[in-house]
């Protein structure tokens, strides 16, 4: 069959608007399901994890756009029959001190008995090696803590995470300590932020087994920008629509043990948006374009109202700016499957 000059140079133009099309953008959610998503970044390569229960599962991929496609491997299960065999909740995978962390909650099949654990690897590649488990991470109360984030500033280790004041469930609050080492608490827990809006009261609960109702401060992540240090947390009952994200500021250089050194926004900084059906959007993490130049969120989300803490909650990602005065500005969720632009820098 012959085509004119003319109809094959229309085609492959079209061709390569379609090529380019399909590889110069993305669209979320990045997989069906995944709670609690957390990235983070290191020699060229993007490192996924998610709650699943059951494991640690870690992604890694040059494009954290395109997860779906990413090397997966579970890289570490539980033995039965222990203190933390079961629920393991909002991983996170940090490297200190040239070794890899796995940062994780989990219990007995009790609630009441949640704690936060750690692994180790000493692999230059966390998908590879040997993650030797180093046991729990709590402070001289060792309350019911989940959610575990850990950070640096000045040269001091901290571990900021969700945890209850006393032995029974009611309120989550966000506690800050110092770090020995990656494993070891150094001093009392201070608490830095508790439910004191109305948007971080959305919690009643229509369980038997569960109080009926559950203030929720959750999920802190720490985010650094200039000369200044915000936590970003989660605040109301993620089996609400009105699960969202909140946050507390501090100067880098002020006590940060200290709870007046941070100032707490009065607004909810990221939340639901049912014009572009997205709801419950919260536990949330950042990076980096490739190029190094862009800001980026990663959170989960409900695609439908009332779909609670389920497998519904899928990982998304979108770009984020910065305030005149320094803070960041996350706007609001972007629908699902619109067509993003990749992250500066992406091959």
């Amino acid at each position: 069959m012959r085509i004119s000059i003319t109809v094959f140079f229309t085609i492959l133009s079209f061709l390569s608007v379609s090529v380019g099309a399909q590889t110069s953008t993305f669209t979320n959610p990045l997989l069906p399901s995944g709670a609690d998503p957390w990235v983070i970044q290191k020699d060229g390569w993007y490192y996924y994890t998610n709650s699943t229960g059951t494991n640690i599962t870690l992604w890694k991929t040059r494009h954290i756009t395109d997860l779906g496609s990413a090397q997966k491997k579970v890289v570490w299960t539980p033995p039965a029959g222990t203190n933390y065999s079961r629920e393991l909740w909002a991983p996170e995978l940090h490297f200190i001190n040239k070794k890899w962390y796995v940062y994780f909650a989990a219990d007995d099949g009790i609630n009441d008995h949640h704690r936060i654990y750690v692994l180790e690897n000493s692999s230059a590649d966390p998908l590879q090696g040997a993650w030797i488990f180093k046991g729990k991470v709590a402070d001289p109360t060792d309350k019911w803590a989940i959610d575990a984030s850990v950070f640096t500033s000045k040269g001091q280790l901290y571990m900021i995470w969700s945890g209850w004041e006393g032995d029974t469930n009611g309120e989550q609050d966000i506690f800050i300590a110092k770090l020995k080492n990656p494993w070891t608490v150094d001093g009392e827990r201070v608490k830095l932020s508790y439910p004191t809006f109305d948007w971080e009261k959305n919690g009643d609960l229509h369980d038997a087994s569960n109080p009926p109702h559950v203030n929720v401060n959750e999920g802190p992540e720490l985010l650094k920008h200039g000369d200044k240090l915000f936590l970003i947390y989660s605040a109301s009952g993620c089996w609400t629509d009105f699960y969202a994200l909140g946050m507390l500021t501090v100067s880098a250089n002020s006590n940060l043990l200290k709870p007046a050194s941070w100032t707490k926004s009065r607004r909810p900084v990221f939340k639901q948006s049912p014009q572009n059906g997205v709801y419950a959007p919260g536990h949330n993490s950042f990076f980096k374009s490739p190029d190094g130049k862009e800001d980026w969120i990663l959170y989960h989300a409900n695609s439908q109202p009332g779909q609670g803490c389920g497998k519904d909650r899928s990982p998304r990602a979108q770009k984020f700016t910065w305030n005149k005065d320094g803070s960041p500005n996350f706007g609001i969720p972007v629908k699902q499957n619109m067509s993003i632009p990749l992250p500066s820098g992406t091959n």
